[in-house]
């Protein structure tokens, strides 16, 4: 296990589940992966929920209010990227054709924020930290090891993402389903593949990847527990067992069994 102290500039640094049972969301996360919640009041009638693993903080959740722009959104994940400036990467991002969704503004004193929409048409947060710097642990069961981004025009989100966060690009064409990784740093952080037909009329969109000691253990657990198999478990050679599962909710997130080597 490797606490975090902080997080670099191009790194995942945070997760956060929209959703609309907030009690439901607890109980099933909480059974899965072994999360406690902290309930933390944002306002006289609301609160935000805070995930822990062996008290740190490993993500957030929100129910957004009936009045809010986000009301009426379906149950997702959504992934922040850790940035200098929440309001240099937003005024980028629009520069490189991306589509702002939300202008950067302050969380209390924790952070500052903003959201945008890729070129291809995929939601992004940035998350410029105060207080709080994101996820407070790595390399336990239950945290977050991966983010992965599924589009329509890899080559496009390739030269944004890129040209964004200064990510470097490496794609493994010799695989059976070609697959691009995103490095940081000198360091894998997150990967992309295409959607092909099978997808179907589904957004493009990101998915985070939890750690877990075993696929398919973990895999019938979230059926037990009323969640959806997306993607059966299954296994990369030399990189491990992952499986897609749909909360009961209905937002998506992977696991992912690492091989040997990777332990």
């Amino acid at each position: 296990m490797a606490v975090m102290e902080r997080h670099a500039p191009g790194e995942f640094c945070w997760v956060e589940l929209g959703t609309v049972d907030r009690d439901g969301a607890k109980a099933f996360y909480g059974a899965l992966f072994g999360w406690t919640a902290k309930d933390n009041p944002i306002s006289q009638t609301d609160f935000y929920t805070m995930f822990q693993l062996s008290g740190h903080d490993v993500a957030g959740m929100y129910v957004a209010p009936k009045d809010s722009p986000a009301a009426g959104t379906p149950p997702h994940w959504g992934v922040y990227v850790a940035v200098e400036s929440a309001d240099d990467a937003i005024a980028q991002a629009e520069r490189l054709g991306g589509e702002i969704i939300a202008k950067p503004f302050d969380v209390f004193d924790v952070g500052r924020m903003g959201f945008f929409k890729d070129p291809t048409g995929a939601v992004l947060a940035v998350w410029q930290a105060y207080k709080h710097k994101g996820v407070g642990v790595r390399g336990e069961n239950g945290a977050l090891c991966w983010s992965e981004l599924a589009t329509r025009d890899t080559a496009k989100a390739a030269q944004f993402y890129s040209q964004l966060f200064g990510w470097g690009i490496k794609t493994e064409s010799t695989a059976p389903i070609p697959y691009t990784q995103f490095v940081n740093q000198g360091q894998a952080i997150g990967g992309m593949l295409s959607m092909t037909e099978e997808w179907g009329d589904a957004p493009p969109h990101w998915v985070p990847y939890f750690l877990v000691a075993d696929c398919r253990q973990s895999s019938a657990k979230a059926v037990e527990l009323s969640g959806k198999l997306c993607v059966e478990p299954t296994n990369i050679p030399n990189i491990g067992t992952f499986a897609v599962i749909q909360d009961p909710q209905g937002a998506a997130f992977a696991i992912i069994e690492p091989a040997a080597i990777y332990r």
